[in-house]
């Protein structure tokens, strides 16, 4: 939708505040991209925002993020108010996080992304359905699924370092997010430990 420049000028000066790590010039710059992919969107929106297919092309395309699963969870969590609908509030504020969040925003944001039922534990479930569609290519003597169970295995001794998730893990096999930033605070690659899902470096 058009906006006045006196609108815009109070838009970029709010999300300049809101988004924290972008520039003024940066945010005016997303702005503009935003306004271009909601051209590119169906209008059942009316202007204010982009739908889920042309939000995973863009992240697609921008930033190589070729993972299904992984696209729909980063989805959800950019649309914070489960519309459907991508805002520019929405858009601004989730790339912050997504490109340059701090060590701390990044591991929430990737927790969120792993837990897929958003019951505040990442479950040996939810790491198999999260690492199953992040193996490209399954050795033809193997059962495929085999492969991934070794992986949550691998991801379960690593993060059992800590007391409190040995105890978890003798119950119910679950990871609460006070174990997953201990083990990322140590050993900053198991960030993203059950599949890819921050753009690449470049």
């Amino acid at each position: 939708a058009a906006m006045s420049k006196k609108g815009r000028k109070l838009l970029v000066d709010s999300l300049t505040r809101s988004a924290k790590h972008f520039t003024k010039s940066e945010v005016e710059c997303l702005i503009k991209l935003f306004d271009t992919l909601v051209a590119k969107a169906s209008s059942q929106f009316a202007g204010a925002g982009f739908d889920r297919t042309v939000f995973r092309d863009t992240l697609y395309n921008a930033f190589g993020m070729t993972d299904d699963a992984v696209l729909d969870r980063v989805f959800s969590i950019f649309d914070r108010d489960n519309t459907g609908c991508i805002t520019v509030e929405e858009w601004v504020e989730g790339l912050a996080v997504l490109l340059r969040g701090t060590l701390e925003e990044k591991m929430k944001y990737c927790f969120t992304i792993y837990d897929l039922n958003g019951d505040g534990y990442i479950s040996k479930e939810e790491m198999f359905q999260m690492l199953k569609h992040s193996l490209l290519i399954q050795p033809a003597d193997e059962e495929p699924d085999e492969g991934v169970k070794d992986l949550v295995e691998i991801a379960l001794k690593k993060m059992a370092m800590f007391p409190s998730f040995c105890q978890d893990y003798d119950h119910d096999g679950k990871l609460s997010f006070t174990d997953f930033e201990k083990a990322v605070r140590d050993e900053n690659l198991l960030l993203e430990a059950f599949g890819p899902c921050l753009p690449d470096i470049k």
